[in-house]
């Protein structure tokens, strides 16, 4: 809490009711099939984290049908709603409240259809697994598909339509098997990489040594039926089979200008401190000069995160055909109506005339390589006449995707004669986290073609997330600085600006603790007034095993959020075991307490959560994108390291489920709360602060030396 009299700022840009005002006609989201099967369109998209079985049990558990009733379509423009991104944790809570608001209307339209067949009143009827029957003589009964089978509903979506109670779910809350893993488990074509097409050809985009070069000549002699094409700096080869356009792509000479020089990487940080910025105020409660005159300690530290890349385990793959003057495009994209936007730009086409089809990749939890090998696969089929397919390498998706954000934060707190925490305050630098495409200069292929980078967007979003805490501070400032235009290419990247602020604020926390003499846990909880925040502290704690002794270089840390301030409430304890002589860290347990309100899939939380974990774990301890002049380094799995699987800590789970709640996201929480907790327990293992993500050996040992 900001304090008595001013609400913290959340920063949500998302609507409690999604798209489904917008669509409104019950049409756009249910179809019958004759034989019963219900195709439910969401807007939403499944990027691997279970949404396509987790609304399907929303729209089956209103339906009153089994889930194998249920065909979800998802992400295909002209078809399903708009529904903006798949991002943010936000499907289940508002693609699911949306599919939830569809399917009760459905069902009331068939109970309407039924009572017209019967002569009865809507309320003499009742539905069971897809079957209408009359109440008081069962022998009169009738099926969805018989009701409405291949026609319309026409009708239009009513806020008024009331929705099943929790206390009479039967599908919603339990561990239904996830839809999608049977395919993949047997080799079906599940994702877009798997998609072949009669008569493709396969390309690859021969990329420059460093944004922002510009190609001088190159040698236009390819051998066999490979084509080059080339559009300014916008240079691929094409051919029947994927391995001679990789080799005639390799054997290309091609001269290159480079321009763009980057900071080094040693000064990354105070780079980011001198950039241009707009200021903006975020947070505003109490004296915090008049709290700091008070104070019996006042501290102040100052927190970095580097830039760090998605590293998605299969590069990304786009397939785009042009026919009869439409442009389709097979994709991984989080937002297919933003992408269609994108690339009519950049082929200078009508919007209808591009559509895009999901498909699912190798992973992304944010803005990867996914829209712009879409880009390239949309300008070389318009270029050849054919269906391409483009496939990124593992170094094109490591130099070229957007990274996550590298941001700075500093942090003062004061903590008075009680121990109690009196002020904060808090400045972040950090650019802009949402730089998603909707214009063709915004796509790779846009920017090569026309030989210059795009215009800095006056959009600040995401890095602020999180950079408030949830705590009762009675005086607290908060300044974002935003970063005009990043040094590197950097957009969306897993729970956005909240990684940071969380490592930063809940490493400090523990700071002010230590000064004050309180326990961490304790502390939290002298100053949460939130029944559920305190709930998920003290359920990590218990479970956690904290207070009880460890051995020397052992140690348990602690972090709380609530994220983005007011959607999941999770708490993390870490058990660590660090080697004073070498900097390594161990990470022996993890232990996660979440609530994310009304539960939808008890197993597909779980999974949710323990993604998080390892995700979160890896980019603590090992994850950094780096360069050299004006060349990223960083391009395989020996320079950028992530975690292995005997790194991997034992995991413990504890799900608060909350049925009278709304359901709020499981995608992003949990990953915040890894990096503060293990840095907190490197401290009570050994003393050491350590301020800077990654933590590596180095890192370790350089705090150890004081």
């Amino acid at each position: 809490m900001a304090g008595a009299n001013q609400p913290i700022r959340t920063t949500s840009t998302w609507t409690e009711t999604g798209a489904i005002e917008q669509a409104d006609q019950l049409d756009d989201w249910i179809a019958i099939d004759r034989d019963g099967t219900i195709w439910v369109n969401s807007g939403k998209v499944e990027l691997g984290t279970g949404v396509r079985t987790a609304l399907a049990q929303i729209a089956a558990e209103e339906l009153d049908v089994p889930i194998r009733a249920i065909r979800m379509e998802m992400g295909r423009t002209g078809v399903t709603p708009d529904e903006g991104y798949t991002a943010g944790s936000k499907t289940v809570a508002l693609g699911g409240f949306s599919i939830r608001r569809a399917s009760a209307a459905a069902r009331l339209a068939l109970l309407e259809l039924a009572s017209e067949r019967f002569g009865v009143e809507v309320s003499a009827l009742s539905t069971r697994d897809g079957i209408v029957v009359v109440a008081n003589d069962p022998s009169r009964s009738v099926s969805y598909g018989e009701l409405a089978g291949g026609k319309k509903l026409g009708r239009r979506i009513s806020g008024q339509t009331p929705t099943k109670s929790p206390s009479d779910y039967r599908i919603v809350g339990s561990d239904v098997p996830r839809i999608e893993l049977p395919g993949k488990f047997t080799g079906a074509g599940s994702y877009v990489h798997d998609l072949r097409l009669p008569r493709m050809v396969h390309a690859r985009v021969v990329r420059p040594p460093s944004a922002g070069a510009e190609c001088v000549s190159v040698d236009e002699r390819t051998k066999g039926d490979a084509v080059l094409v080339r559009i300014g700096n916008f240079i691929a080869v094409v051919a029947e089979r994927e391995e001679t356009a990789i080799e005639e792509a390799g054997k290309l000479v091609v001269e290159w200008r480079e321009t763009l020089g980057l900071p080094e990487l040693e000064e990354l940080h105070a780079e980011l401190r001198k950039a241009p910025v707009t200021d903006e105020e975020i947070v505003t409660t109490g004296d915090f000069a008049g709290a700091s005159k008070q104070a019996k300690q006042r501290l102040k530290a100052t927190y970095y995160q580097p830039h760090q890349a998605h590293a998605s385990i299969g590069p990304s793959c786009a397939v785009a055909e042009l026919r009869d003057g439409v442009m389709t495009v097979w994709c991984s994209t989080q937002g297919v109506y933003p992408l269609r936007g994108a690339i009519a730009d950049l082929l200078d086409m009508p919007a209808e005339k591009v559509r895009i089809i999901h498909m699912e990749g190798a992973g992304c939890y944010g803005h990867n390589g996914a829209d712009d090998a879409a880009a390239d696969a949309a300008v070389l089929a318009r270029e050849t006449g054919k269906t391409v397919r483009v496939q990124w390498s593992r170094e094109d998706e490591f130099a070229w995707e957007p990274y996550g954000p590298a941001m700075v934060m500093e942090l003062e707190g004061t903590v008075d004669s009680e121990g109690s925490l009196t002020g904060w305050r808090g400045d972040v630098w950090t650019p802009s986290h949402t730089m998603r495409a909707r214009t063709g200069i915004e796509l790779i292929a846009g920017q090569l073609i026309e030989g210059r980078q795009p215009p800095p967007k006056k959009l600040f979003r995401g890095g602020d997330r999180n950079a408030p805490t949830n705590y009762d501070i009675a005086s607290q400032r908060i300044v974002i600085h935003w970063i005009e235009r990043p040094h590197v290419r950097s957009s969306s990247y897993r729970s956005l600006g909240a990684f940071a602020n969380c490592f930063a604020n809940e490493s400090f926390v523990d700071e002010l603790a230590a000064a004050a003499e309180v326990d961490p846990v304790q502390l939290r909880l002298n100053h949460l007034s939130d029944p559920r925040a305190r709930d998920v502290v003290a359920a990590a704690a218990r479970a956690g095993s904290w207070g009880s002794p460890l051995p020397d270089g052992e140690g348990r840390g602690i972090a709380f959020a609530r994220y983005e301030n007011e959607e999941a409430y999770v708490a993390t304890v870490a058990h660590v075991k660090v080697e004073r002589e070498t900097g390594v860290i161990r990470v022996v347990r993890i232990v996660v307490a979440h609530d994310c309100g009304l539960i939808i899939n008890p197993d597909g939380v779980r999974n949710q959560i323990e993604g998080n974990v390892i995700q979160s774990l890896s980019r603590a301890l090992f994850e950094r994108a780096t360069w050299k002049g004006s060349h990223i380094t960083s391009l395989d799995w020996q320079s950028y390291r992530i975690i292995k699987f005997s790194e991997i800590p034992d995991l413990e789970i504890i799900l608060i489920n909350r049925p009278n709640e709304r359901s709020v996201g499981a995608g992003e929480p949990a990953t915040i709360t890894t990096a503060p907790a293990v840095a907190n327990a490197v401290y009570a293992a050994t003393g050491a602060r350590l301020r800077r993500v990654p933590f590596t050996p180095d890192e370790v040992l350089s705090a150890l030396e004081p």
